[in-house]
C-alpha cells in the first residue's frame, strides 16, 4: 500500500484568536509550562518556574543569543504617502545595504526613496527574490545607530498593536548579545538572570548558541506537501566554549526551535567544535534527532514549519493532542504566549 504524502494541511489546528498573547505577562518568568512526556504520551501543567526540577547534573540548556533589532522602518514616500520598510538581511559588514520588505509595493519601485526620520532615510536600489528589495540606509554615521534611534521592535503581525518602548526590553531575552534577527527566539523570553541561576543550581550547564532568525519566521508555507518545502537560510554560530559544553552533556535541553536547528545543523557535521555558516535545515516527522534530548518551547502556529519540528520531536499526533488540550485549558500562545517542556 502507497503512504499518503504528509501535507501541511496535516498540523492544523483550532485556536480561538483571544488566546493569541497580545501582550507579555507581567512578569518575565510568570508564564505556564504544558510538560508533555513522548515516552508515556501523557501531559501535565506547571509552571516555567518548576523547570530546574526537571534539570540533573550533566545536563546542558542551551539558549540563542541572537539579538533583535528594531527592524521596522516607518516612513514616508516622498511626494505623500505613507510606506514600511522591513529590513531582513544585511548585505554588506556596514550595515547599510539590506534585503528588505517594502510596503506598498508597487509605490516603491528601484529609485524611490523613504524618509524615516531627520537623520534616516531609505533608498530603493533593486529588487530580489519572491518581492523582496534590496534597499541602502542613507544616514550619517553609523547605520546600526541610525536603525537603534529610528527603528521599531518588530513584533510579529498576530500581535495587533504598535509597538511600546517596553517592548524594546521585554522582546529581548536577557543572553541576548549578538544582533542580527528580525523576531525573538521566544522560548527564551521567559528566562530571567535568577532563573538561569536556578538551572544552574539544579546541575545544569548553561550555553549559548547563536542563530538568527530571518524572513522566514514571517512568511506562509508555499508548498502543499512536506517533502516540497524549502526554508530561507539563516546564519547561525557555535562558540568553542558551547562546543565543549555539548561534548560534554549527558543530556542536550534545547530552548527554543532556532537552538534546534542549530544544534542538529552542527551534529550532522560530526563532533562538537566551533561552528558558523547558513543553514536552511527543515525539520519534519520522519527526522532523527543527532543532539537534542528534550525541548522547551512555545506555541506555534498552525500549518507552520515551528509545530512541524516540534511534531518530528513529540510525534504528530500527541503534539496536536496536546495543543488541543492547551486550547481546552486557555494557555496562552505565540511569541508572548505560555510554553511546553518536551521530555
Amino acid at each position: 500500500m502507497v503512504e499518503e504524502p504528509v501535507r501541511v494541511a496535516d498540523f492544523d489546528y483550532y485556536l480561538p484568536p483571544e488566546l493569541i498573547a497580545q501582550q507579555p505577562s507581567p512578569r518575565r518568568d510568570g508564564a505556564r509550562m504544558l510538560v508533555l512526556d513522548r515516552a508515556a504520551g501523557l501531559w501535565h501543567d506547571r509552571l516555567f518556574v518548576d523547570l530546574p526540577g526537571y534539570l540533573a547534573p550533566g545536563d546542558c540548556l542551551v539558549l540563542n543569543d541572537s539579538r533583535v533589532f528594531p527592524s521596522r522602518l516607518l516612513g514616508t514616500r516622498r511626494g505623500s504617502g505613507k510606506a514600511e520598510i522591513f529590513l531582513v538581511k544585511p548585505l554588506d559588514p556596514d550595515h547599510r545595504r539590506w534585503t528588505a520588505l517594502a510596503r506598498p509595493g508597487r509605490r516603491l519601485p528601484v529609485g524611490a526613496e523613504v524618509t524615516v526620520s531627520e537623520r534616516l532615510a531609505v533608498r530603493i536600489t533593486g529588487r530580489a527574490e519572491q518581492g523582496e528589495r534590496t534597499v541602502e540606509l542613507v544616514c550619517e554615521g553609523r547605520a546600526m545607530d541610525a536603525l537603534e534611534e529610528a527603528g521599531h521592535v518588530p513584533l510579529p503581525p498576530y500581535i495587533h498593536r504598535p509597538d511600546t518602548e517596553a517592548d524594546r526590553e521585554r522582546y529581548q531575552t536577557v543572553v541576548a548579545r549578538h544582533t542580527g534577527s528580525v523576531a525573538a527566539p521566544t522560548a527564551g523570553l521567559h528566562f530571567t538572570e535568577t532563573a538561569l541561576e536556578s538551572c544552574r543550581a539544579a546541575g545544569a550547564t548553561v550555553a549559548t548558541v547563536t542563530l538568527h532568525v530571518g524572513l522566514g519566521t514571517f512568511q506562509a508555507l508555499k508548498a502543499e506537501r512536506l517533502e516540497e518545502i524549502r526554508l530561507h537560510s539563516e546564519s547561525f554560530a557555535i562558540a568553542p566554549e558551547t562546543a565543549a559544553a555539548l561534548a560534554a552533556a549527558h543530556r542536550i535541553v534545547a530552548v527554543g526551535t532556532t537552538s534546534t536547528r542549530t544544534l542538529e545543523t552542527a551534529a550532522a557535521q560530526g563532533a562538537w567544535r566551533e561552528l558558523a555558516g547558513d543553514t536552511n535545515l527543515f525539520i519534519s516527522p520522519g527526522y532523527k534527532f543527532r543532539a537534542v534530548q528534550a525541548l522547551l518551547t512555545n506555541f506555534h502556529l498552525p500549518q507552520s514549519s515551528l509545530l512541524m519540528l516540534v511534531s518530528a520531536f513529540a510525534g504528530r499526533e500527541l503534539t496536536l493532542a496536546a495543543y488541543r488540550y492547551a486550547v481546552e485549558q486557555r494557555y496562552r500562545f505565540f511569541s508572548y504566549g505560555d510554553c511546553m517542556l518536551v521530555l
